[in-house]
Formats: C-alpha cells, sequence, structure tokens
C-alpha cells in the first residue's frame, strides 16, 4: 500500500488558503463581462448615444427573460433601451399573465446598475395599415389595449409619447417587401401622431421608409426589433453588431433624449453604414478622418503619400465625386476603421510651381444623406509644386 505524505509547507499552504475562503466567501454568481463601445464620435455641441428602441422578452413573443436585455445592451455599448413588448400579442399568456408594465420593472433594476438607460414602451400590434406603432417614453402602457388603433396611439401622444412606424416593408405584412403609405399614415401624420418610422429594422433597409423621412421631417430610427437572445442573431466574432440609432443629445438624461428624438437628431447605424442628414453625418466624418501630413511638396510629376487616420468603427468608402485640378487621386479608396492608410498622389504637370490649396472632392457611399445617395465630403491638402528645370 502506498503511503501519501505533505510536506510542512504543503500544509501550511493548505490551511492559509483554507482560512482565506472562511474569511472571503466565493460568490459562485460572481462574473467578469467585458463591454465593447461602438467607436463613433460625438460632435460640436452633442453627444453621440447609441440606443435601441425596439426589444422583445417573454412578455410578448421574445425567448429572453427581461433581466436579459440590459446585460446584452451593456455588453454591446449602449446607452440606452426600450422594451417594446406587444399590447396585443401574449403568445407566453399561458405561462407568464398579462402585464404590460412588467418587463420594465423587471429591467430596471439591472439597467440602472450597469448605468444604462432604459425608456419605458410598448408596440401596439394591428395589421397593415397602419401596421406595428411603437410607443416609447410612456407613464403606463396600459391605456394602449383598446379595440381601436386610434384611441392606443391617442393614449400614447396624451402621455407625451414618441410614436413611431415600424418596419414598413416587413414581409409579414407586405409580401413583396415594399413600404406603402396608406390613407391612415397620413391620417396619423397629420394629426401630429407619427413621429418617426424605423428606416432598418434587424437586417433590412428600407429606401422608401427613409425617403418619406426627408420629405415629410419624420425622425430615422434604426433597431434590432430582438426576439431571440442577441449573440444567437448577430455574430460578434465577426464584427457584427445590431441596428442602433445614434441620438444627437445635449446631455444623457432622459428629458435630453427625448428632446432629441423630437428634433430629428438622429443617425442610423446599419452593418458599416451610417443614414442620416447631411449637416450630421458630416460631423461624424470630420471628428473620425485626420489627415496627419497635409502639407506636401510635390516635384514637376513626383508621387507623395498622404497619410490619413479614421479613428472610427466605420469603414468610409469613398469615389470621386469631380474632377480634381493640378494633381492626380485614386478614384476610390477606403478609410479602413481604427486604421490609418496611404493615400498616394501625383502631379499632373511639370511646369507648375508656388503653393496651392487643393480640394478633393469625393462621396462616401456608406454615409447616405438619401437614398443611393452618399455623403458629399473633401479632403484639403496643402501643395508645394516645385517645377522640374529643363536641362
Amino acid at each position: 500500500m502506498k503511503v501519501y505524505t505533505f510536506s510542512k509547507r504543503f500544509l501550511l499552504t493548505f490551511l492559509i488558503f483554507s482560512l482565506l475562503i472562511l474569511i472571503f466567501p466565493v460568490d459562485s454568481d460572481c462574473q467578469i463581462r467585458v463591454r465593447t463601445e461602438p467607436k463613433i464620435p460625438d460632435i460640436p455641441g452633442y453627444i453621440t448615444m447609441k440606443c435601441d428602441f425596439h426589444i422583445h422578452t417573454v412578455f410578448s413573443d421574445g425567448d429572453v427573460w427581461p433581466p436579459i436585455r440590459p446585460q446584452e445592451a451593456w455588453i454591446e455599448g449602449l446607452d440606452a433601451f426600450s422594451i417594446t413588448d406587444h399590447i396585443e400579442y401574449q403568445p407566453h399568456q399561458n405561462d407568464i399573465p398579462t402585464n404590460f408594465n412588467r418587463s420594465y420593472e423587471l429591467t430596471l433594476r439591472d439597467a440602472e446598475a450597469s448605468g444604462l438607460m432604459i425608456i419605458r414602451g410598448a408596440e401596439i400590434t394591428r395589421g397593415e395599415p397602419p401596421g406595428h406603432l411603437n410607443t416609447i417614453f410612456l407613464k403606463d402602457p396600459n391605456p394602449l389595449d383598446t379595440e381601436d388603433y386610434n384611441d392606443a396611439v391617442k393614449a400614447a401622444v396624451e402621455q407625451g409619447a414618441f410614436v413611431f412606424w415600424n418596419h414598413p416593408g416587413w414581409r409579414g405584412q407586405q409580401p413583396e417587401g415594399i413600404s406603402i403609405w396608406y390613407p391612415e399614415h397620413t391620417e396619423l401624420y397629420e394629426k401630429g401622431w407619427m413621429h418617426g418610422i424605423e428606416i432598418v429594422n434587424e437586417r433590412d433597409y428600407y429606401p422608401l421608409a427613409h425617403k418619406w423621412c426627408l420629405e415629410k421631417n419624420l425622425t430615422m430610427l434604426g433597431n434590432s426589433d430582438i426576439h431571440d437572445p442577441v449573440n444567437m442573431v448577430y455574430d460578434f466574432n465577426s464584427g457584427e453588431h445590431r441596428p442602433m440609432t445614434l441620438v444627437l443629445v445635449k446631455e444623457k438624461t432622459e428629458e435630453a433624449l427625448k428632446e432629441a428624438l423630437f428634433a430629428r437628431r438622429t443617425i442610423v447605424y446599419h452593418e458599416n453604414t451610417l443614414i442620416g442628414e447631411e449637416k450630421y453625418l458630416k460631423p461624424i466624418f470630420n471628428e473620425s478622418v485626420e489627415i496627419s501630413n497635409s502639407d506636401v511638396t510635390i516635384r514637376g510629376r513626383s508621387r507623395v503619400y498622404i497619410q490619413i487616420s479614421n479613428n472610427s468603427d466605420i469603414s468610409f468608402e469613398l469615389t470621386v465625386d469631380g474632377e480634381v485640378e493640378d494633381i492626380s487621386v485614386p478614384e476610390n479608396i477606403t478609410l479602413y476603421a481604427d486604421k490609418t492608410v496611404l493615400f498616394q498622389i501625383r502631379g499632373k504637370s511639370g511646369r507648375l510651381s508656388g503653393r496651392k490649396n487643393i480640394h478633393i472632392p469625393y462621396k462616401v457611399k456608406n454615409l447616405l444623406i438619401a437614398p443611393e445617395e452618399g455623403l458629399p465630403v473633401e479632403l484639403i491638402i496643402n501643395v508645394d509644386f516645385i517645377p522640374i528645370k529643363k536641362k
């Protein structure tokens, strides 16, 4: 029979470790989570809040218990979100009683503990028209449980809610995937009862809805409409992310968030694309991109390299948008996310002399100011031209 012996040093270490466990018990529920914040800059005068205003739980047709949603939101770098369970559609009601406030109540503690802002909301779920309407900044969803959708929307508006039309091209109601503006939407719009439209829902972008927002001065939103655990829908390891509504706020408060939504200061973050008004997209681009050597010298027709850094999570896809005098530039260039690229230019003539301020016009194809219309930008460099002397 083998006899095991222990050294005095081992026994002493074991006793000390056991004592420490008794004094400082190990919490088996303790977990470490890592937050990844999207690198999209603030712009002058505003803070860029990352938001998702369309999320479901088991209290309607979602598959997730409410307190999981703030954990997911925190990990993905969101600043604010809204649980918008359906009013009319409760497929789990045999297991979970209908309570329109309960998902918010169960989520509130974990959201606040994580430093997240949670907005009370609900989804009015009707056939098309008018389709599904999200209502956020509610005080109580219960008055929305009415037979007539007009009464439901009116009850939300009377609470000061922000109302937006969800997924107008959803194939569950529009089999062709084409958004249709019905007379019922005109009625809601003219009453001031519709304040925005989802131009992106999950992976779908609706160009017609984008066009309507611009024409009718409605707020543009992009949301996940998530039902499953979020990491079952988006592959974070490959760089995917849920769609987000970037809201440009004056301060990080619920009142400021609401003010910004009604004022239409939003940008939709969808895959590698930003969608919004030019007056907001241009400062995002300018705050993200930096030319480190904007003063260069060109001798004759020689080539030089410009270094351009992109400090955002968006890879900007640029294409030339007009004639460039005196120098040749790449027709297309990608400013890769969180990287620096070398941008080659060369002189067109060997006879130029003197210093010139040159504006290079580009369009950023994945910063959309309208359907299929990229943001116009200029890269500005100062060039000292030195002519080649003839022998």
